[in-house]
């Protein structure tokens, strides 16, 4: 009990460094003359300053991630996808220390167990975009456009000052990107809908429901379907 104590209270004070500080201010001294411990438990608890940055960048993205996932998904994913866009520019916005440790200094091959919460919530909105048949690409080239777009846009209106900053780009974005990943609906005098590409990346999305096939007939199946999917 005593450890998890000092784990909250690190963690809480280093997230009150970071937001009135930045993350030159979560120094391993100050977190914990700020927490009350002593500093080998800091190391003890998170293994290094990393271990602890990361822990923090958890704890603040935990009511973004909550916000994300309460609201019950509506018969338009695309317009879930869009929401969801806005939720997350409005939190970087609100939170630019904390959206900065997380997006703003990548280390190459790693990701922190926020960004991956984040990541895994974009890739169920558009995997339902793909079931619905409205997507244009595989879902993983769609998560991946999306997510590096939106990324960008949230750093680059940090970046502005906030008495100029252009929320238009975070609109011009989104929608140019959901053109890009998404098709229309699929019109009744149309069953085509989406083309070749839209009805592979639906399938796809539709397998893991399937009960009739083997695993080596499903393993031959989806490696069909990503190579039409992925064709330019």
């Amino acid at each position: 009990m005593e450890t998890r104590n000092n784990r909250d209270r690190i963690i809480e004070a280093a997230a009150a460094l970071l937001a009135e500080g930045g993350g030159d201010a979560v120094s391993t001294r100050a977190v914990s003359a700020a927490a009350g411990v002593q500093a080998p438990a800091i190391y003890r608890i998170f293994g290094d300053k990393q271990g602890l940055l990361d822990a923090v960048a958890s704890h603040g993205f935990a009511d973004y991630l909550r916000s994300k996932t309460a609201g019950q998904p509506t018969d338009d994913p695309v317009a879930d996808l869009r929401r969801g866009w806005d939720l997350h520019v409005g939190f970087g916005l609100a939170n630019p220390a904390f959206y900065t440790l997380i997006y703003g200094d990548q280390r190459p091959g790693t990701e922190p167990s926020a960004a991956r919460e984040a990541s895994a919530v974009l890739a169920g909105m558009i995997s339902r975009i793909a079931a619905a048949g409205r997507l244009r690409m595989s879902e993983d080239r769609a998560a991946f456009l999306v997510h590096s777009t939106g990324r960008g846009v949230t750093l680059t209106l940090i970046s502005q000052p906030e008495n100029t900053r252009d929320m238009s780009l975070s609109v011009l974005a989104r929608e140019s990107v959901i053109a890009t990943v998404t098709t229309d609906p699929p019109r009744r005098t149309q069953p085509d809908g989406g083309g070749v590409v839209g009805h592979a990346v639906a399938l796809r999305a539709a397998l893991p429901q399937t009960t009739s096939l083997t695993d080596p007939e499903r393993a031959l199946l989806t490696e069909w379907l990503d190579r039409i999917a992925t064709a330019d």
